[in-house]
Formats: structure tokens, C-alpha cells, sequence
């Protein structure tokens, strides 16, 4: 810290009078008053000193009945850099981050934080803060400020407050401007507007601010104070891709060190510069980001193999001179050296334990070939209370893999039940071909999952004509669905498990298009990355809605860009792809796109 001082240029008479009381306090020697937190928090407020603050974890364990989710995890995570952490399902990712926000007890071992690090968390609980103003909700973000500035209120509204309170409430108006307490609401108004959270509502009470934006308040919530260590549990969810270019500009602005949970590969690649990797209850930091990790994960396995490959040759080739020549006394003291080296390479062999994530195989066929047009649009416009689609006419061809791109409530999904016939149109026309055949996956796969049916009984209902019960036993082992599962009941299944038999459904269907309205959610990299592989070589017509900007790079052959809130004439904007030997000059194209670093230019429609 003195280092810091120094070369920060406010080594004066003031702070040698602190540093003596530091010194001392941390000597042992007096305390003197000294209030640790308070210092630190003074020198990066009001100092502008920049302290390095970090995260020591020490032999973390965590066990739920008799199985251990992670043991003697023991890591630092500190100096501003940002982790992706990421993991299997089910590995203990949002558990290890509850623990390191205070909101879970491991069951061995201890987790610290620095003195008079501010830390700041997305919390998942949406439903918490029911009879507070959207303002207050961001604002209690910063709990220092806000219980300052509570305590301050509780003096002025008391009516039989003393002189000696009014003292006090002039040392917490102090300690107020000390947190920018006077430019707060403005500041937090500024990250909610961000979040594209309406004007009018952030006087409302939280209760009537719908399911989605509450989260976008939390989100705003976690980073108003600009903590020092940041925790975020899957940030991303239901934000569309103007507002994840936003965040990502938003987290790469601050110095925190962050600890982040999210499936967007892209959001990852775009924030991260370490990725922090929990597979099998052991937690391994590389530096860089997703497809660096991605890369290095696969180059450090197989330095190890390779490694372990050599030394098993060499200890084959030691045991057949032991075999050989342990009986002969002149060559008995080499055999004892062989033996010793044995014992050495064995011991310096590293287990390569098989990874604890799974790959669904997803595989989407087609009954039926379509051939020339799939759909003709004409003149579709629809309203709630006010226009949501306007007059819109399009022609899409068979094979067409079209992604549906935009701002929140401009009318995506609502296009995709109309074309599935889900809902009817104000006016307007959807024709299809003949012969198609149409699957369809909602948003919200909930309500399918609302019966007493377990899951075999649940997909037998899909079966076609030739599938016997093996075929979808079959299907659903290829799901990551064991014996065991089969005979769950549908409605205890995860989110992530909702979607899987969603996709055994449209599986077995084996239709020739297929509609699908955001189709990652809830579902880990490795159900995503399959995702993508099935949807890029089905050879039907697809049509979906996703925010996920990796998968729409690496599936649509055409983007549908809503533009302006207006889902008509003039507010869409046909991407087209270039020709399959571009491919990639494409998909850096709608990357750019979306890191505002450019645009992706129209092209006139086939």
C-alpha cells in the first residue's frame, strides 16, 4: 500500500498520520480507533488511491447429503480480472457462488475477503423487493449509502429528535456526500434507462414491473455501487442483444474483479479475462477468455496424456528388466534402480479424470423434402394495445434458416405464433406449403410440463407410426436421460430438462420446418454447442428467435433485424448470408454488428 501511495503522488502530512494508526493497528501495537473498512474505503473514494483487492479462498468444501459437490477447492481470485465461471450443470457453479457471497455456509473450510472490499451481486430472488420503489431497489445496491442515508431520514421524520440527534445527522449527511449520495438517483436512473427500463416506471412500486424487467432492476441493482468484487449469476437472461452489447461496455468499463456465470459464449469471450473451470469438484483458473480456455483446456489435456503415454512405455520397459534380471545377483542392484524408478514415474503420473460434462446428441430429421417456397407472408400485422407487427410481407424459401433479431417487445415471438398458427392475425395472410409439416418450440415450455405424466409416458405420446418403446428409450438416452429419470414425473424437471424433451419431441416428429423461440434457454454449453451442430445440418427450413449472437452466427443462413420497435416495412432489415465460401466474412460481419463496431449491410431480398 505504501508503494501505492507513493507513486500516487499523496504521501502528504494527513496520510502519515493514517499509515502511523494502520501500522500500528496492524503491528498490534494500538488500535487507536482504527477503523479498517473505513480507511480502505477512504483512499479509494476519496484518495482515489487504487487498492488491489482480491479474494482468498481456502480448502472450500461443500457436501449435500453423502455426496461432496466440490472438496478443498483453494483458489485467489483478485486484481480486476474477470471469471467466467463455468461448469456442467449441476457442478456447483451458483453454489460456489453463493458461498463466496455470503449467502451459503460451506460445510468445510472458510472463504475471506480483503478488508473493506464492497461487494456487489445479481440476486436471483425477483419477487424480494415487491413493495419497493424501482429507484430504491437500485439504490440499496450501495448498503453503505443506503442505511446512511436511512438512519439520516429516521432522525428528520422523527418528530421529538434531539439537538444531539441533529449533530448526528449532520456527520451522516457528511458520510452521504462521501458516497455521491447527491447525484445517486440520477446515476442510478442512468443504468436502469440503460437497461432499457422505461422512464415512467421507476417511481413504481417493483410489484408492478413484469417478471422480466424486475431482473434488469437487480442487474442494476448489483452494479450501482460499483463494487469492488462483483458477483453475476447468469446476467444475461432476458436482456436482447442491444442490451448485452451495453453491458458488456458497462462491465469492461469498471475495475471490479468479477466472478460471472453465463452460457452466451460470446458475452464471455467479450468480458472475461481468466476462466475459472469447475468439472468433477475441482476448480482449475486460465487466463483468457471462452475460446481461449476452450483452446488451452484441450492443449493441456493432451500434454498430460502424452505425458502419461511416455512414462507408461517407459515403466513397461523398466518392469521387463525387473522381470528379466531380479533373480540374477549381478545384476541385482540395477533391478532395485529400475524399481525405485518405477515407484518415481508412478508417482509423478497425473490422473486424467473423464469430464463430468455430457453432450446430448441431437439430430433433427425430415419426413418430407420441401421444395421451392416454404412460406408466403403477405400483409400480417397484428395489435395488443398498440400496433405490434404492421403490414409485414416476406417469401421464404425451403432450406432457409432464418434468425429473428431485436430490441425486447417489438413483436419476435409474436411473428413466430402467428406463423404457427398459435395465434390469428388482425389481418393479413400466412400460407404454407403443402407439405409442411411444422414443429414448434415456445418461449416458455412450462405449461406442456403441467401433468401428473412421468417423463416416458410424456414422450410416448409423440411416438410416429414404427417408434416401439425402445426407439424412445433410445431417444432419450441420447437426451442425457437415464433408466432412473424416465419415471420422474415431467413436472419436477429442471428448465434445462424441459427443453431436452422438447427437443426429443421435435425429434421424433421429424418435421421439415421447425420454429423456435429462444431455444438455448436454460440449457449448459454442451447442450448449446449440440444445439447448434443439429440446427446447422438439419437440411429443413427453420425459422427462430435468439439473442444468443455465437449461435445465430454459426446457424442463419438469413437475419431478420427488427429495427426502431417497428416490425413493418420500414423497421425491418433483411441480412442475407454471402455465399458458403464467405461464411465467415458474414459471421464477423453480424458480430461487429452487435459490438456496435459497424453494420452488417442490407441486401435486397431473393
Amino acid at each position: 500500500m505504501l508503494t501505492q501511495l507513493w507513486h500516487a503522488g499523496v504521501l502528504n502530512r494527513q496520510m502519515a498520520v493514517v499509515l502511523g494508526r494502520f501500522t500500528a493497528y496492524k503491528t498490534g501495537a494500538s488500535d487507536n480507533g482504527f477503523d479498517m473498512d473505513s480507511v480502505v474505503r477512504w483512499l479509494r473514494e476519496t484518495v482515489k488511491v487504487p487498492v488491489v483487492t482480491g479474494l482468498p479462498y481456502g480448502h472450500v468444501d461443500v457436501k449435500f447429503g453423502a455426496k461432496p459437490l466440490f472438496e478443498n477447492v483453494s483458489v485467489k481470485l483478485g486484481g480486476g480480472n474477470r471469471y467466467g465461471l463455468i461448469g456442467a450443470n449441476g457442478s456447483g457453479k451458483s453454489t460456489f457462488m453463493k458461498i463466496i457471497g455470503g449467502d451459503l455456509e460451506p460445510s468445510g473450510g472458510n472463504v475471506s475477503l480483503d478488508p473493506g472490499v464492497r461487494l456487489g451481486k445479481l440476486r436471483q430472488d425477483q419477487f424480494a423487493y415487491e413493495d419497493k420503489r424501482v429507484l430504491d431497489v437500485v439504490l440499496m445496491g450501495h448498503t453503505e449509502m443506503w442505511s446512511t442515508m436511512q438512519e439520516r431520514d429516521a432522525i428528520y421524520d422523527n418528530p421529538e429528535a434531539t439537538e444531539e440527534d441533529y449533530m448526528k445527522a449532520a456527520e451522516l449527511e457528511a458520510r452521504f456526500a462521501e458516497y455521491d449520495g447527491y447525484t445517486a438517483e440520477s446515476r442510478a436512473g442512468e443504468l436502469l434507462m440503460g437497461l432499457e427500463i422505461p422512464v415512467e416506471q421507476l417511481q413504481l412500486p417493483m410489484s408492478e414491473i413484469a417478471p422480466g424487467w424486475k431482473l434488469r432492476v437487480l442487474l442494476a441493482q448489483a452494479l450501482f455501487s460499483n463494487p469492488d468484487v462483483l458477483l453475476l449469476d447468469e446476467p444475461t437472461n432476458n436482456l436482447d442483444i442491444n442490451t448485452i452489447r451495453w453491458l458488456e461496455d458497462v462491465l469492461n468499463s469498471y475495475q471490479s474483479t468479477m466472478i460471472i456465470i453465463s452460457h452466451d459464449r460470446h458475452f464471455l469471450n467479450q468480458v472475461c479475462t481468466h476462466m475459472a473451470d469447475l468439472d468433477y469438484g475441482e476448480l482449475r483458473v486460465y487466463p483468457g477468455n471462452y475460446d481461449d480456455y476452450m483452446l488451452a483446456s484441450v492443449q493441456s489435456r493432451e500434454r498430460v496424456l502424452a505425458a502419461n503415454s511416455k512414462a507408461k512405455e517407459r515403466i513397461g520397459e523398466l518392469q521387463d528388466f525387473v522381470r528379466r534380471f531380479a533373480a540374477n545377483k549381478s545384476k541385482s542392484r540395477q533391478a532395485t534402480s529400475r524399481l525405485k524408478q518405477i515407484g518415481r514415474l508412478k508417482a509423478d503420473t497425473i490422473e486424467v479424470k473423464p469430464s463430468s460434462r455430457q453432450n446430448p446428441f441431437i439430430r433433427f430429421e425430415q419426413k418430407k423434402v420441401l421444395h421451392r417456397l416454404a412460406v408466403t407472408i403477405e400483409g400480417l400485422s397484428k395489435s395488443y394495445d398498440h400496433p405490434i407487427i404492421k403490414n409485414f410481407s416476406a417469401m421464404i424459401e425451403a432450406g432457409e434458416k432464418i434468425a429473428i433479431v431485436g430490441a425486447n417487445g417489438v413483436g419476435k415471438t409474436t411473428l413466430l405464433r402467428l406463423l404457427a398458427g398459435d395465434l390469428a392475425p388482425d389481418s393479413g395472410s400466412v400460407v404454407w406449403s403443402e407439405n409442411a409439416d411444422i414443429g414448434y418450440m415456445a418461449q416458455d415450455v412450462s405449461d406442456e410440463f403441467d401433468t401428473e405424466d412421468n417423463v416416458f409416458d410424456w414422450i410416448s405420446q409423440f411416438r410416429q407410426a414404427g417408434d416401439d418403446d425402445q426407439s424412445l428409450r433410445s431417444v432419450l438416452g441420447r437426451m442425457l436421460f437415464s433408466a432412473d429419470d424416465i419415471i420422474k414425473p415431467v413436472k419436477v424437471l429442471s428448465g434445462g430438462e424441459k427443453n431436452r424433451m422438447t427437443f426429443s419431441r421435435l425429434m421424433l416428429g421429424r418435421h421439415n420446418v421447425m420454429l423456435l423461440d429462444e431455444p438455448t434457454n436454460h440449457l449448459d454449453m454442451e447442450s448449446i454447442e449440440s444445439l447448434q451442430m443439429a440446427m446447422e445440418k438439419f437440411e429443413g427450413t427453420l425459422i427462430f428467435v435468439s439473442h444468443d449472437r455465437e449461435f445465430v452466427s454459426g446457424v442463419a443462413t438469413r437475419i431478420i433485424e427488427v429495427q426502431d420497435e417497428q416490425f413493418d416495412a420500414e423497421g425491418v432489415q433483411w441480412v442475407l448470408n454471402l455465399p458458403v465460401e464467405h461464411k465467415a466474412e458474414f459471421q464477423q460481419s453480424f458480430i461487429n454488428m452487435t459490438r456496435g463496431q459497424g453494420e452488417c449491410e442490407p441486401l435486397e431480398q431473393a
